[in-house]
């Protein structure tokens, strides 16, 4: 695990419990919430599904914002909003709406699989922004606008990983 996948998965340790509390989910596997860590947090889809209905925390988002790979401006392109709507976000410290909170924890497993299989937050950048003959030459980051794109993204960065180049 490189430092910038610890440092990552740290400081999002810290917002997962409040979040699975918060999303009040009643099952068994949720017993206990502070054994939740980001690494277990996109395993449980039922989890993530519960979480992303009752919308993410403003202090989630700071967090996954933060060790992103991405501008303030990418983040309001990706979330459809404005750089002041996100402003009032943070001002208020309220929660995203479902279609946007989908699409930051879609981006903090991004992130996070980047980190690994780039091992720096500085490589995995540098791979968002350069085109990708497996990915059309499109840019990898051009492509994260939407969930299938996502998918195509996370299939090359697995390839990559294992060895397998296009």
């Amino acid at each position: 695990m490189s430092v910038d996948e610890i440092q990552y998965s740290h400081n999002l340790d810290k917002e997962i419990p409040s979040m699975v509390k918060e999303a009040a989910v009643s099952s068994a596997s949720y017993a206990s919430p502070k054994t939740f860590s980001f690494d277990d947090f996109f395993a449980d889809k039922i989890l993530l599904s519960h979480i992303i209905r009752k919308g993410v925390p403003y202090a989630f988002f700071r967090d996954v914002k933060q060790f992103s790979p991405f501008t303030e401006e990418d983040w309001a392109r990706l979330l459809g909003l404005s750089k002041r709507s996100l402003q009032r976000y943070k001002d208020a410290q309220k929660r995203f709406k479902p279609l946007q909170s989908e699409k930051i924890i879609e981006m903090a497993e991004v992130t996070k699989v980047g980190l690994t299989v780039f091992g720096s937050m500085k490589k995995f950048k540098d791979w968002l922004r350069v085109p990708c003959f497996a990915l059309g030459k499109l840019k990898p980051f051009d492509l994260l606008n939407d969930s299938y794109g996502k998918e195509l993204v996370l299939a090359e960065m697995a390839h990559i990983d294992h060895g397998i180049f296009v």
